[in-house]
């Protein structure tokens, strides 16, 4: 019997698979994607510590002053908002981690938009 899999189980499974290749270190920590239908989230982490060094969404803030997180707009200012905060927590270069998503779209203009504001991947 064939079972049907899910887009985000599919996407799970590409994660793992990239995952077992990247590893974010103190000196390249991990830019790491994750995408929902309304929001986007991104973390830099540095793996062999196990911790979060810089965080940040388009779910932040106060609801009244948030625009709609699922569109390349906001995925651009995401993009420049966490390439600042990296460089404020002394962080220029991260490996690019796209959570098993296609490099196109939102997650393509968050990518383009920190190499912009000064991060190197």
């Amino acid at each position: 019997m064939l079972t049907k899999t899910s887009k985000n189980t599919n996407r799970r499974h590409i994660h793992e698979r990239i995952r077992k290749k990247m590893q974010g270190s103190a000196e390249r920590p991990r830019l790491n994607v994750y995408r929902s239908l309304n929001h986007i989230y991104v973390q830099i982490i540095d793996d062999l510590s196990g911790k979060t060094l810089v965080a940040a969404s388009t779910a932040e803030g106060k609801k009244a002053e948030r625009s709609s997180g699922g569109n390349v707009a906001a995925a651009k200012s995401l993009g420049k908002t966490i390439a600042e905060r990296a460089q404020a927590k002394g962080v220029s270069k991260v490996v690019f981690d796209r959570g098993g998503y296609i490099y196109h779209g939102r997650v393509k203009a968050l990518a383009e938009a920190a190499r912009e504001a000064g991060l190197q991947f």
